[in-house]
């Protein structure tokens, strides 16, 4: 009790009390030591143990309002939304004006994304830091201008504009809104979980099948997203490289948004990382004596094609998020306290 009173004293409901002591280490065995079967019963003894003169009853978390529900839905559409006019957009000019629109379309689309990602349940407040926003940017645009360059590098240019894979970066901008959905869903379900359960054990065992299902749902819609862009662009949709990213982006938001921020920052920049080494290593190559520099690169796009490098990175990079998330955020302190948009 002393050493936990400043925790028990603004707690606003045992939950609460009971994510701190997790949190802090305290399992169900070291409740035990107290004569209680599970911290969820240690914790309503500290909540109800601690004197609140004169604070107000226990107050119970209720729901967004459905006009700020329909705020951050609104938002999430955003980015999609310019992404489909600045590639409409690029699609009917040529040129120099082609140049500008491409700038504006990128500026447009940031700021879109940017705008999105401040509320709602995807909302991670001031946890990012630059670097780990540096390298999502760089796998956005590996996604964009990668295997075309990769591709042209192998075949000994580039000796011009190469392509320019615009359905996977809009199938990716236009899949904001299913994961909004899909995080505001999980954050809901798992957080009626945690009222319910009365273990930490029941409750991950409880919570991991809603991470999992959630997950899945968000997949199946960037992949239908991808076949529905493919076919209205004229291009391939490449369902290996971006779905792969656009799994990885997801888990690495819902850890951030949720205070685990330093296995996305270093998932995110070691695909980053790996991406950047294999355009590298194929242009170095070109170099005297470094002939053997491009054959691991050579070897993966010659057998499978250049989408393989991308969509073995971030297919490696979100199976390491996602056995991640299955251990952080089936923990009740990840559920303490409701996203904004919950």
């Amino acid at each position: 009790m002393h050493r936990h009173r400043e925790l028990c004293e603004r707690a606003v409901d045992p939950l609460e009390i009971a994510a701190g002591l997790e949190a802090h280490g305290v399992t169900d065995r070291t409740a035990a030591r107290f004569r209680h079967r599970d911290v969820f019963s240690l914790a309503e003894e500290m909540y109800a143990r601690v004197p609140r003169d004169g604070e107000p009853a226990p107050r119970t978390v209720t729901p967004a309002r459905p006009g700020a529900r329909a705020d951050w839905a609104a938002l999430a559409l955003l980015p999609g939304a310019l992404c489909v006019a600045a590639v409409a957009s690029l699609r009917i000019t040529d040129g120099q004006p082609r140049l500008a629109v491409a700038a504006v379309g990128v500026l447009a689309v940031a700021l879109g994304l940017r705008v999105a990602l401040r509320r709602g349940p995807l909302n991670a407040g001031h946890r990012t830091t630059g670097a780990t926003r540096a390298w999502t940017c760089w796998l956005i645009a590996y996604a964009l201008l990668g295997d075309g360059l990769l591709r042209a590098g192998l075949d000994g240019g580039p000796d011009g504009p190469w392509p320019l894979a615009t359905a996977s970066v809009t199938a990716l901008a236009l899949a904001c809104a299913p994961a909004a959905w899909c995080a505001h869903l999980f954050a809901v379900r798992a957080r009626r979980k945690l009222t319910a359960s009365r273990g930490l054990e029941e409750f991950a065992a409880s919570v991991q099948p809603l991470l999992l299902g959630a997950f899945g749902l968000f997949l199946c819609a960037v992949f239908a997203l991808l076949a529905l862009c493919g076919a209205a662009l004229g291009e391939p949709a490449a369902y290996a490289g971006a779905g792969p990213l656009g799994a990885l982006l997801l888990l690495a938001r819902l850890l951030t948004a949720r205070g685990f921020t330093h296995a996305p920052a270093v998932v995110l920049a070691a695909a980053g990382a790996v991406e950047v080494t294999a355009l590298a290593t194929v242009f170095a190559g070109r170099l005297p004596g470094c002939s053997l520099l491009v054959v691991p690169v050579e070897t993966v796009a010659d057998t499978w094609g250049p989408g393989a490098v991308p969509a073995l990175v971030c297919g490696a990079a979100s199976l390491v998020l996602l056995v991640h998330s299955t251990r952080t955020l089936t923990r009740a302190s990840a559920h303490a306290l409701p996203c904004g948009a919950a």
